[in-house]
């Protein structure tokens, strides 16, 4: 016997050397930690299908990655012979008869027999998911038929077949395992029973798996468009533009078809496993590696839902890099939402191969398109499709989070309101950069230089740049957020109404700002803080935007040292190290300069570099907008009781909620001011005093410095609130319109900024401004009389007046100055 077991040994290995000339892996979550095994428990390896190549892959697997033995006998006493087995056995197939019933194998059964035989002892089952390649199948293919095992039974020529061809794109999944003690706990006395609820939870996980990575069945693009052109919406929106421009139905049905071709993504495989290799060497020659956290939040929601990911907008990397991280870690890659104007020669053909799709800047005007658009979007989300957008509508130049808009979210919505059998749940996804791309050209554009139409030429330009270092990028997912939940929070009855393709329910919009607000304020909440964004934050939170190096170093220690004393989402990454290695980063980067110097050497920003770091500032700023906030309100006051703080600061936080997606509600943003203050007097940078009251440190310690740097990361964006404020009262109740408001507001923004040498872009952002007044006629501060007059009441001089405790006397005077105000 054990001379048999010897030869059977020796030929099994024979083979799997063999097969591996040939065969190349991907492989995901084969490692003890990340499975979270017991080393005191046996374990027990099952594949979904009896096959020898698929045993073979998993041995080798196993061997590689240094998991207990899937060769030899479960190490328990009187237990089955092997440490792995198959869920089933497959009679049949395309050239071996007809298809049949897959059966459960003996090595199943006799696992469940050695549980229920032993009550006493566990085995932890680890599922392992096998894929001959990732191509989710063409309807009606084929090569479907011929070389997919993915639902019907391989012959012996088929799996030869399959491997031959599929064999080096090969994907391998270990998954959490199940322990054998708890399934059939409750059926101790029926075998049968246990055996069917083991299988059936098994056959469940592996069919979720299969969804996750290969996605649905996809459409030959050609019978997707033809039956966008059928739908019913699409059949309506032809006749009413024949009608409404007097042109025969024909040509109008024509131009419907062009459109659904133009926007028509065409995924193909073979596509996705040549962009694999060319990003894999283009990151490996920019980057200095790809940091991904949380990728378990997408693999769950993946399984069972339609996935939307809604990714911040910093660079046109960000299309290729979420994709290539999903397909790394064993996702299907989703069609990708993208501007037309990719749709370039070379590059175009390219992109839609790869996933995307096509949309126009605005199709308000052309109701035909929009309705084509529509029924698009509503054929991926029905089957099951994951799709990917970007809800801020273009690329982010000040490294902000921009406010999201509303169209591709409402679409979504309204989709799913047409057909909600299949869930949608949105992946917020949050892409950091130590170095952007496109970070030189997004200088000349806040400076007014006309922002360039992409092109074949200026791919050609950017290529020149894949000599240089990008640094590290961070892919972080963030808190998924189904959008049942979002709805019911809405509109609870949303379930019993019924829609068509052109029905917009009355809490519609109510429905979108919500799921909005929440997407971006997840983005934000996913942030990855980097030693660039760091140093960015300290220096431009000095007069001169320098600092001697030893006092830089212990700042941006301290500072960590905030954010990990409240961390503001479980889902934010803070960097390695400590300031000292960031300070060494930066330099490395080119990004600040060393100025050498008797009594300690300077760090400093200069030149571009000076505007080029507040977009990394940008990054990070939410995260220490309440800590600053507190810190400011120290700016011209030596101490404040605890309630005036807190009461200043529940004042102003609703309009730095708005402009930084900040995540805590009104209800618990006291709390939380109240305990930042608690932090900021533990770390000494505040001190508490008798009858209930704050103080700042003396002036001239290092404790002051601190604090008086930490009110820098937030104070320019209030002093804009001031400017706001005073022309406002400058006019007068009543005398002026929220767009004059809007242009004074960004003339004197823009003065102050030349004056005080501020170097933030977004100071002078009419945008920013625009969304203040908003928020002030929506928190009920100002209104609008039939004019379009602003009105005012005595609660707006009250704010203005305790507003201006965070202003140094000089900005105040300038201010002055302009609005000629009185002190």
């Amino acid at each position: 016997m054990r001379l048999y077991q010897g030869i059977r040994s020796l030929i099994l290995t024979i083979l799997r050397k063999i097969l591996f000339l040939w065969v190349r892996t991907d492989v995901s979550g084969n490692d003890a930690e990340s499975l979270g095994l017991d080393p005191d428990k046996p374990v027990c390896y099952v594949l979904q299908y009896s096959s020898l190549s698929s045993r073979l892959v998993l041995e080798q697997e196993v061997i590689r990655a240094g998991l207990p033995g899937a060769t030899e006998s479960l190490p328990v006493k009187n237990g089955p012979s092997h440490s792995f087995f198959f869920l089933y056995r497959r009679i049949g197939g395309l050239f071996s008869g007809g298809r049949q019933t897959p059966v459960p194998t003996n090595e199943f059964k006799s696992l469940v027999r050695y549980g229920l035989e032993h009550p006493d002892q566990d085995v932890q089952i680890v599922p392992v998911s096998m894929f001959w390649g990732r191509s989710p199948d063409k309807e009606k293919s084929l090569v479907k038929l011929l070389l997919s095992d993915t639902w019907s039974v391989a012959g012996r020529l088929q799996k030869f077949l399959i491997i031959m061809v599929h064999g080096r794109n090969t994907y391998v999944q270990f998954n959490q395992p199940l322990s054998l003690k708890q399934v059939i706990d409750e059926y101790r006395h029926s075998e049968e029973r246990a055996n069917r609820k083991l299988a059936r939870l098994l056959r469940t996980h592996f069919r979720r798996v299969r969804q996750a990575v290969l996605g649905p069945d996809l459409s030959h693009r050609r019978t997707l468009v033809e039956g966008l052109v059928r739908t019913q919406a699409v059949k309506e929106a032809i006749r009413e533009t024949a009608a409404r421009d007097d042109i025969p139905p024909e040509k109008v049905r024509a131009k419907a078809y062009k459109y659904a071709d133009e926007i028509a993504a065409s995924m193909s495989v073979v596509t996705i496993r040549f962009l694999e290799v060319v990003l894999s060497w283009l990151w490996n020659r920019i980057y200095n590696g790809i940091a991904v956290n949380n990728i378990k939040v997408a693999k769950e929601v993946a399984q069972d839902n339609a996935v939307v990911y809604v990714p911040c907008h910093r660079s046109h990397i960000d299309y290729l890099l979420l994709s290539y991280v999903l397909y790394k870690n064993g996702l299907m890659p989703p069609h990708i939402a993208a501007g037309i104007n990719l749709n370039m020669p070379v590059v175009g053909p390219i992109l839609r191969r790869g996933g995307a799709f096509f949309m126009r800047r605005s199709f308000r005007d052309n109701p035909l398109y929009a309705t084509v658009f529509n029924e698009y979007m509503h054929v991926m989300f029905s089957r099951g499709y994951s799709v990917e957008y970007f809800v801020e509508g273009g690329r982010s130049r000040t490294g902000r989070m921009l406010p999201p808009r509303p169209g591709m979210l409402s679409m979504t919505v309204r989709s799913f309101l047409r057909d909600h059998r299949k869930p949608i749940v949105f992946v917020p996804v949050y892409i950091g950069y130590e170095k952007v791309m496109e970070g030189r050209s997004y200088l000349g554009e806040l400076r007014g230089k006309k922002k360039q139409k992409e092109s074949v030429f200026g791919l050609a330009k950017t290529a020149r740049k894949l000599t240089n270092s990008f640094g590290r990028v961070a892919v972080n997912f963030g808190e998924a957020i189904p959008l049942a939940d979002v709805l019911d929070a809405v509109h609870e009855s949303w379930r019993q109404e019924a829609y068509d393709a052109e029905y917009r329910p009355a809490w519609l919009t109510r429905a979108v700002d919500q799921l909005s607000l929440r997407v971006a304020s997840n983005i934000n909440a996913s942030v990855a803080v980097n030693p660039i964004g760091m140093t960015a934050t300290v220096l431009l939170g000095t007069d001169r935007l320098a600092m001697d190096e030893g006092q830089l170093i212990r700042l941006m220690d301290q500072y960590a040292g905030l954010l990990k004393a409240f961390p503001y989402a479980d889902t934010v990454t803070l960097p390695e190290g400590s300031g000292k290695d960031w300070v060494a980063y930066c330099e490395d980067m080119g990004l600040v300069t060393r100025q050498p110097q008797k009594l300690g050497d300077i760090i400093a920003l200069e030149g571009s570099n000076a505007i080029l770091m507040t977009y990394y500032r940008n990054n990070i700023q939410h995260l220490f907008a309440l800590p600053s906030l507190v810190a400011s309100l120290f700016e011209n006051k030596d101490s404040l009781r605890r309630d005036k703080i807190v009461f200043l600061a529940t004042v102003a936080y609703p309009y730095l909620q708005s402009e930084l997606f900040l995540k805590y509600s009104a209800d618990e943003v006291e709390g939380v001011i109240n305990h930042w203050i608690d932090i900021l007097v533990d770390q000494g940078l505040l001190e508490a005093l008798e009858d209930d009251r704050i103080a700042r440190p003396e002036e001239g310690t290092e404790a002051m410095l601190r604090l008086r740097v930490l009110s820098r990361f937030i104070i320019q964006t209030l002093e804009r609130y001031h400017i706001a404020l005073g022309i406002l009262r400058k006019y007068g109740s009543g005398k002026i319109s929220a767009a004059e408001l809007e242009e004074q507001s960004t003339l004197l923004a823009e003065r102050m900024s030349i004056l005080f040498g501020l170097n933030a872009p977004e100071f002078f952002d009419k945008t920013l401004f625009r969304n203040f007044i908003a928020n002030m006629q929506e928190n009920g501060v100002i209104t609008t009389d039939d004019n379009g007059l602003i009105n005012y009441g005595a609660g707006l001089e009250e704010v203005a007046d305790d507003a201006r405790l965070v202003l140094s006397v000089e900005k105040r005077q300038a201010i002055q100055q302009v609005t000629m105000l009185g002190a």
